[in-house]
């Protein structure tokens, strides 16, 4: 009888601390929320008036929380509510995000491209590294712009920043000209493919390669047809893959090299969202995640991302962003340039 009235002493700090926890938090999280309803509002709005959506809710809630931040600072009771979505809620939209791809997609390419799409981000990461940091940007927005253009833009610079402990302001940055490009990409690819006289599967292989997401590799490829888009789509999502990878990579590196550190320990060398990303990868590829599971999840890694976007926005200073724009831009454009020139000799090498 008498451990039958343990759990309630039990359960009783517990619910205090959840309880202090959501009081702390709260604020915070609820002015992110509003940013991300109002990011998401003005997108509907866009789609209405000029018929398609051109900035997406996760980058118009950067640069809606990136205007309040410059108009007003949130005091204290904000601040841990703003850092948990940033952070934490982050890292949970990375491990949903896994559940969208499944390595039974590298099924529907040859052996030899799968190893060359791998080997195209990993040299268009260096590349990109090596051309932000002879434009003078630091090592972290490098990286940043770098993995942005390589794997999957937004998406990639949002999962690589805990990572390796960017500013705010350096997301921003990443984020806002990146997206920007992005859509130019999307309206000048199909230009570049015609000019070529590319096939619809190379053109498809071009755009999964290039192009930053995967509503953005249907609509560059859609000029092309059912062959590009279907290839497209497939290439975009083994690029997708190598997300899990390249963040591991850099949790190594960054961690040995981290001021004053002591050798990490495995936590630290393998981020705990990256396990979940990694597992989420497996369960789908196993078949164990229920098919009418995977839109809820992919939606609310979407949302997710766009208020732990709304929250770097209110921790970035716009005018930090401003000083660094030059150069952002010529890192995110030659990187972009040199990522084309590399997918365009891979196709050649390939003979597709």
């Amino acid at each position: 009888m008498k451990s039958a009235a343990l759990p309630a002493p039990l359960a009783a700090p517990n619910m205090a601390a959840l309880k202090a926890f959501g009081r702390a938090v709260g604020p915070g999280v609820m002015l992110c929320l509003l940013v991300t309803l109002a990011a998401i509002g003005l997108t509907s709005i866009e789609r209405d008036v000029v018929g398609h959506v051109w900035l997406e809710p996760l980058v118009l809630a950067i640069l809606l929380g990136a205007a309040i931040r410059t108009a007003w600072t949130p005091d204290v009771r904000f601040r841990a509510g703003i850092d948990f979505s940033a952070k934490i809620l982050l890292e949970v939209a990375v491990v949903l995000l896994g559940a969208s791809v499944s390595a039974a997609t590298l099924s529907a390419l040859g052996v030899p491209f799968v190893i060359g799409i791998f080997a195209l981000v990993a040299l268009a990461i260096v590349v990109g590294f090596g051309v932000g940091r002879a434009l003078g940007l630091n090592p972290r927005m490098a990286l940043l712009v770098a993995c942005g253009n390589a794997i999957c833009g937004n998406s990639a610079i949002a999962a690589v920043a805990p990572v390796i402990d960017a500013e705010g302001e350096e997301v921003a940055a990443s984020i806002a000209f990146t997206a920007v490009l992005g859509v130019i990409v999307v309206l000048t690819l199909p230009l570049l493919g015609q000019a070529i006289q590319m096939t619809g599967l190379q053109y498809g292989a071009l755009a999964g390669l290039t192009v930053y997401a995967v509503p953005q590799v249907l609509a560059a490829a859609a000029p092309f047809g059912a062959a590009a888009t279907q290839t497209g789509t497939v290439v975009k999502l083994v690029r997708v893959l190598m997300l899990g990878p390249v963040i591991f990579a850099l949790s190594l590196i960054f961690r040995d090299r981290a001021p004053g550190a002591t050798r990490p320990g495995l936590t630290r060398l393998l981020p705990w969202f990256i396990v979940g990303f990694l597992i989420m990868i497996a369960l789908r590829s196993l078949n164990l995640i229920p098919a009418a599971a995977l839109a809820p999840m992919a939606a609310t890694s979407g949302l997710l991302t766009v208020i732990a976007m709304a929250a770097l926005g209110l921790q970035t200073d716009i005018r930090a962003v401003a000083r660094a724009g030059g150069r952002v831009v010529a890192g995110v454009v030659l990187s972009l340039g040199a990522l084309v020139v590399l997918a365009l000799l891979l196709i050649r090498l390939l003979s597709l």
